[in-house]
């Protein structure tokens, strides 16, 4: 193994006063490594900086403030298929004149969407749903009620 001639351990030699610095604390101070911290980044370091950091200095890009945004959970009218044996069983959906009556709004779910199919008639209660979900529980022999509509009036 290399042995490295440069180590610090091999300048602290004989235990003496300054070590080999010379009189008066030489290499001690911040002199020696040309001040505190970033100090002469724009003078006496300006090649360091071009060469290491080049980004050290400006402003760079944009910071939006924060903001709360609340994400709506949506469900789609197939996964709402897909579920609702499911949800009987544990009793979060139950049976009301021939129809599976589902509260999605009470299950946290904001919003009903159009994908996948339902053959079942089911009476959804939520917040929103699109037209293209109301158009397949209805063709299903089902019915949407919209809280948000209910809320209005």
């Amino acid at each position: 193994m290399v042995v490295r001639k440069r180590r610090k351990s091999r300048k602290l030699r004989g235990r003496t006063r300054t070590m080999g610095w010379g009189r008066i604390g030489q290499h001690r101070k911040s002199g020696s490594r040309g001040g505190f911290g970033a100090a002469g980044m724009h003078k006496h370091m300006w090649t360091w900086v071009v060469k290491y950091a080049p980004t050290w200095f400006g402003k760079h890009g944009f910071n939006p403030p924060q903001k709360y945004e609340v994400k709506a959970k949506e469900i789609n009218v197939g996964e709402l298929a897909e579920n609702l044996n499911e949800w009987l069983a544990k009793g979060i959906a139950r049976e009301d004149e021939g129809r599976i009556v589902v509260n999605l709004a009470e299950m946290g779910y904001h919003k009903l969407l159009g994908r996948g199919s339902i053959d079942k008639p089911v009476k959804v209660i939520v917040s929103e749903a699109t037209e293209r979900a109301i158009k397949k529980i209805k063709q299903a022999g089902g019915e949407v009620v919209l809280l948000s509509a209910s809320e209005e009036r």
